[in-house]
């Protein structure tokens, strides 16, 4: 049955939350946003596209680091207003060098603690920023 992307809940700037999740583990590895086109380039290639707010731009995960996501699956919720992409993730997800986005862990005092470690040096990858 083909589906219409127009379907989608798209905010008002154009885009639908996106998390990202391991296909084998189910750990959560990140939240981007996809607009139509990134979607559609997502289903086309079958690896991630997102839109980045900040750059106002395509980034194809991977695409300076390596570290691609290969999809399994591209869900949606009953509200048609976030998707679930499952992946493969190779290397780590995280610009922090992390395998997943999710890697400060509030503990109940208000302190935080680092959970994971890191698998690359993002400045070596992506240079000082």
């Amino acid at each position: 049955m083909p589906f219409d992307l127009d379907s989608l809940k798209y905010n008002e700037a154009g885009l639908v939350p996106a998390i990202v999740q391991d296909a084998g583990t189910g750990a959560v590895l990140m939240m981007a946003y996809m607009n139509r086109e990134a979607l559609e380039k997502t289903l086309a290639t079958g690896e991630t596209w997102f839109w980045s707010r900040s750059r106002k731009a395509f980034w194809h995960k991977g695409e300076t680091s390596g570290n691609v996501q290969r999809v399994k699956e591209v869900l949606y919720d009953c509200d048609r207003d976030t998707l679930l992409v499952k992946v493969e993730q190779h290397g780590a997800a995280c610009h922090e060098g992390y395998y997943s986005c999710f890697h400060y862990r509030l503990e109940r005092d208000g302190s935080v603690t680092v959970v994971g470690e890191k698998q690359f040096d993002p400045e070596q990858v992506y240079g000082k920023r």
